[in-house]
């Protein structure tokens, strides 16, 4: 059964009492990451192994996310910066534990040559065992992200053959 959780603002970002925070450079331009993050939602599954299945919701302004293992979110889409910055709260949800989550993607020029790097960045509020399972979880959020990352690069970072 899905719970309400506390409606948060960007700024909780900062001061969260858990943040996860992920980087990592693709060979993809920003403008095709943003367009992936925050257009092509429905396409999420197919790069990012997580998700079983995503949805806009309320003409673009909300996000239904499945997780794989029955996890589902309602996200109130909040920042929208095309080609720099996606942030989403979640609404409802049926994980346990969680208060409070924001989700940020943030989109740069890379450091070195072209392509972009990818800041995605957790907040979150819960309860000490649900912060300790977080922490816990931590490497293996990170190799998801990774892995998604690679995924996305390789479907975007080059036009497709004519």
């Amino acid at each position: 059964m899905a719970r309400r959780l506390r409606p948060v603002r960007l700024d909780f970002l900062d001061s969260a009492p858990l943040r996860l925070v992920f980087d990592t450079e693709v060979t993809a331009p920003p403008s095709a990451v943003y367009r992936a993050l925050a257009e092509d939602v429905a396409d999420s599954p197919s790069w990012f192994t997580a998700i079983a299945a995503a949805r806009s919701t309320a003409g673009g302004a909300g996000r239904e996310i499945r997780l794989r293992g029955g996890v589902v979110f309602q996200e109130r889409v909040m920042a929208t910066d095309p080609g720099e910055r996606y942030a989403y709260r979640v609404e409802e949800t049926n994980a346990p534990g969680v208060r409070a989550l924001v989700e940020e993607w943030l989109l740069t020029p890379a450091r070195h040559g072209t392509g972009t790097r990818v800041r995605w960045t957790l907040a979150a509020e819960g309860p000490a065992p649900f912060r300790l399972v977080m922490r816990l979880a931590r490497s293996g959020v990170g190799r998801s992200f990774r892995a998604a990352m690679r995924n996305l690069d390789g479907r975007v970072a080059s036009p497709p053959a004519q």
